[in-house]
């Protein structure tokens, strides 16, 4: 009888197939999600900000230019690794998606 620490043998070694191309694309969809959930967080923070008075007009235009480009950039990478904003929206769960649907 082998003892409790030992592995058992399972027979032969199994090799587990792994699809490169997957795993990459994965990884992409939760780096891009968790971007778009900042982006989005920044978005709100700026028109509260802009509401509030707080900027310049200057400033203003730089923060609306700056996430202007950060949304050109996240359109083009997920079209790049053929994604779509619903594809970035975890479901989670009995929480729900976790962006907000209003996109």
């Amino acid at each position: 009888m082998a003892e409790p620490d030992e592995p058992r043998s399972a027979g032969p070694s199994r090799r587990v197939e792994i699809d490169k191309d997957a795993v990459r694309r994965d990884l992409m969809k939760l780096v891009l999600t968790i971007v778009e959930l900042l982006r989005q967080l920044m978005e709100r923070q700026a028109i509260r900000r802009v509401d509030q008075g707080d900027l310049t007009e200057d400033q203003e235009e730089d923060l609306g230019n700056a996430l202007m480009h950060l949304q050109d950039a996240m359109d083009e990478l997920t079209e790049q690794f053929d994604l779509t904003p619903e594809d970035l929206n975890l479901d989670l769960g009995p929480l729900g998606p976790l962006l907000p649907r209003d996109r």
